[in-house]
């Protein structure tokens, strides 16, 4: 594999030069991605750096994987116009737990391949004379050229003493792990950059930077797990699916290029919609899954059919009321449910429910649709 290959789609390697010299020298590299657990999903956009990860392994290189357990607790603010809401520690180990199990869906799972490693186990142990230390570094001026942090600074925005730590703390995981190489995504250029300074400060090789684009989702914007406009790795086969058919045919060059790592495989866009939403379940799920995906696709999204496994739901009240149904098994209110009924969105054995109580007789062994998606077999006491 070539350097070519190693850096696909990379937007920045830097310094100039560096990673080959670094190759040059035939010893396996120590490549770091570090992954705060704010969310509780790894989504495909933030597996494209994990992607040129898996091409290190492919080489021989280590992958070393840095779950942000103790980063978390000060919050990245790289691309917030405010500081981050700091998580629980009990939400911060549940999310930590799931993500492993993520990153595996692209990276080979081989102990000589692969180093997972948590950053509390060194962050914890700073002194405050070592924070100090670590504070010395890079100076308030050059904090406040990062684009995020001078927005806020003009706009008079507060900006917490914490956030101004936390390019200093991921840099000190590359002190603490011997970094050779750090992948992230482009927003993550400074706290990149940061690491070099600092591994230099403690007396190390400064490591190779190198960043990837960031995805954008259907809507435009980028793929986020609190906006909700993601695809997590580890979803359902059928919700990668269908929310990978929502691309619009104009980013589908992009999606291939960046998850896929291939052109696009067809000229008729339904087809490479179709060729990548395969691609992205098989990754995480296996072949078989996708085909049942897609199937499911086929039957309830392209020709409105129920799906095959509709969960049932028994009613005990006469008459039943369709908007507490509702509310109970999808969510919602009431009242939303109500609307959704008014506007002809809700139907029992193919005919629109045009009241809110029905005959529990009427019902029992009906398949009630809400939408276009959501079913339920509704079944008497």
């Amino acid at each position: 594999m070539s350097v070519a290959d190693l850096t696909r789609n990379a937007v920045d390697v830097l310094p100039e030069g560096a990673l080959e010299a670094k190759l040059k020298r035939g010893k396996p590299l120590r490549v770091k991605l570090g992954i705060d657990v704010t969310s509780p999903d790894i989504h495909v956009g933030r597996g494209i750096p994990l992607q040129r990860m898996r091409a290190f392994q492919d080489e021989g290189h280590k992958a070393v994987l840095i779950i942000g357990d103790y980063t978390t607790r000060i919050g990245d603010p790289s691309g917030r116009s405010a500081e981050r809401p700091i998580l629980s520690d009990a939400e911060i180990d549940a999310n930590a737990g799931r993500y492993l199990e993520q990153a595996k869906t692209i990276l080979l799972d081989d102990p000589e391949l692969l180093e997972v490693r948590y950053n509390g186990e060194w962050l914890s142990k700073l002194t405050y004379a070592d924070v100090v230390r670590l504070g010395r570094i890079i100076t308030v001026a050059r904090m406040l050229e990062r684009d995020d942090f001078e927005k806020r600074y003009r706009a008079g925005e507060p900006i917490s003493v914490s956030e101004l730590l936390y390019p200093l703390m991921q840099a000190y995981d590359s002190v603490a792990i011997e970094a050779d190489v750090e992948l992230g995504g482009t927003d993550q250029l400074y706290n990149l950059l940061a690491g070099r300074d600092v591994m230099e400060a403690y007396g190390l090789e400064p490591q190779v930077v190198l960043t990837t684009p960031l995805l954008l989702s259907w809507d435009g914007e980028k793929m986020s797990s609190s906006v909700g406009n993601n695809i997590p790795l580890t979803a359902s086969p059928e919700e990668m699916f269908g929310r990978t058919m929502r691309i619009p045919d104009s980013m589908l060059a992009d999606w291939w290029r960046l998850v896929a790592e291939r052109p696009v495989p067809s000229a008729d866009p339904m087809e490479a919609k179709l060729a990548l939403a395969r691609f992205i379940v098989a990754r995480s799920h296996g072949e078989e899954a996708a085909r049942e995906a897609e199937e499911h696709f086929t039957r309830v999204v392209r020709r409105g059919e129920a799906p095959e496994d509709v969960p049932s739901v028994v009613v005990a009240d006469d008459p039943v009321y369709i908007p507490g149904v509702l509310q109970s098994e999808f969510g919602g209110t009431a009242s939303h449910w109500r609307r959704v009924i008014d506007q002809g969105g809700v139907s029992v054995g193919g005919a629109a429910v045009t009241a809110y109580e029905l005959p529990a007789a009427e019902l029992d062994g009906q398949l009630l649709q809400a939408g276009k998606r959501r079913y339920l077999r509704l079944v008497r006491v």
